[in-house]
């Protein structure tokens, strides 16, 4: 059975990306710098074009994971609003307002019965997503997130 899920463990790596097609690019840059270095006197430097399209390779990867993390955060933003507004009285619904979108994505492995309290505390002691994840008592697991 797997560990339950804590502020020590709900880090995680997506394995194509990380594990393939990170390493992919380093192995292709540093042939790219390999080749050019090696070739360099007797053609004529398109091995520099291989440098800048590993480079431009790296941008695509990172402009595409970088994407696809904002777009988790905003609906974890949307989903912890949701949560709140549920779960705060009618005199307390400015709070939603009040909180960034890292404090709303530390909260989001809160439970219920503590999320009000933290996020209270989150705006008045402006918490960061670090501090509020170690702040929490009962981890709510969230295991979609890459």
């Amino acid at each position: 059975m797997a560990q339950p899920q804590s502020y020590k463990n709900h880090t995680r790596f997506d394995p194509p990306f990380h594990f393939f097609i990170i390493p992919m690019l380093f192995i292709n840059l540093g042939f790219a710098i390999y080749a050019t270095i090696h070739s360099w006197p007797y053609y004529e430097h398109t091995h520099l074009w291989w440098i800048a399209m590993s480079i431009v390779f790296f941008m695509i990867a990172g402009s595409g994971r970088s994407s696809a993390l904002r777009a988790q955060d905003r609906i974890i933003r949307l989903e912890e609003q949701l949560r709140l507004a549920d779960l705060l009285a009618d005199d307390e619904l400015g709070l939603i307002e009040a909180l960034s979108i890292r404090q709303y994505i530390g909260l989001r492995f809160a439970s219920d019965a503590e999320v009000v309290s933290l996020a209270k505390r989150a705006v008045a002691e402006n918490l960061t997503e670090k501090q509020i994840k170690e702040s929490i008592v009962n981890w709510r697991p969230d295991h979609h997130r890459v």
